[in-house]
């Protein structure tokens, strides 16, 4: 590879504290998939060097969805960064990227909106109402300097567990890898079949009618629970996913595509 240059501790550090820029160009298409590659730049740029080629294909390929929270992202960036650094190819850090992305955005959601906000605000509006001017100043530095903090240490965790894990499992590395890909197609699959509503509203007439005899009929929808329950849902996530790779659209045509299909169908009686 042209012009590849190993990284420093220091150039871990700067990409755990550029986790504030995770938001900067955050959209409906791949969320924080820009920021991630914003945040992860300077690294890349140093890695890679002159081959201008290498650093737009890992930009392109980092620019894709992501989705988690700023303040456990250092632990990701820092893995990753430990496994380009040693030669592994993004294929190879993509499934581990994506699998730590779910399980750290609970983790990160609920301790930073759940119990650090809460924490410092109810200490710090009991002293604002007794008075104490400075409280909303001392609020918010004890709030930021916390979540400094955690940016930090798990930066500085997830390079130390990066390198030992390349280090001793080396030769293991594609099957972790696949592991965690597996890990990640099963959490987009739930969130479809949780997220993506689709129910068939159609009944089909059962046997023949008799005189005195109320009709029989199936309903459609209760089949298809019987055979795979969230099927729908998790077909038409397919269908998405293949006019994005395949035909290139983007979600924006889809979204405008669904909404118009879901109000037709379920005005033909077709969908509920």
């Amino acid at each position: 590879m042209t012009g590849f240059n190993k990284l420093t501790k220091a150039d871990y550090t700067k990409t755990t504290l550029r986790a504030y820029f995770l938001q900067n160009g955050f959209n409906y298409t791949n969320y924080q998939g820009l920021g991630y590659a914003l945040v992860m730049y300077p690294a890349f740029k140093k890695m890679y060097g002159d081959d201008q080629a290498k650093l737009a294909k890992e930009l392109e390929n980092n620019s894709e969805f992501y989705n988690t929270n700023p303040n456990f992202l250092p632990f990701v960036t820092s893995i990753h960064l430990a496994m380009a650094d040693n030669g592994y190819e993004y294929e190879e850090v993509r499934g581990i990227k994506m699998a730590l992305m779910g399980p750290l955005a609970g983790i990160g959601d609920s301790l930073s909106q759940f119990c650090i906000a809460p924490l410092f605000s109810t200490i710090f509006a009991s002293m604002a109402m007794q008075g104490f001017s400075l409280a909303p100043l001392l609020f918010l530095l004890a709030e930021n300097v916390t979540l400094l903090a955690i940016k930090l240490i798990v930066g500085g965790y997830g390079r130390k567990l990066g390198t030992d894990m390349i280090d001793k499992l080396s030769s293991q590395m594609g099957t972790i890898s696949e592991a965690a890909s597996m890990i990640g197609v099963t959490v987009i699959a739930g969130l479809a079949a949780t997220f993506v509503k689709m129910n068939v509203k159609v009944s089909l007439a059962a046997g023949q009618v008799q005189q005195g005899v109320k009709q029989s009929t199936v309903n459609i929808q209760a089949m298809l629970d019987k055979v795979a329950p969230a099927l729908l849902p998790v077909l038409y996530t397919l269908l998405m996913y293949y006019l994005i790779k395949k035909k290139g659209m983007t979600t924006y045509k889809l979204v405008l595509i669904t909404v118009v299909l879901g109000i037709a169908l379920s005005f033909c009686g077709i969908l509920k």
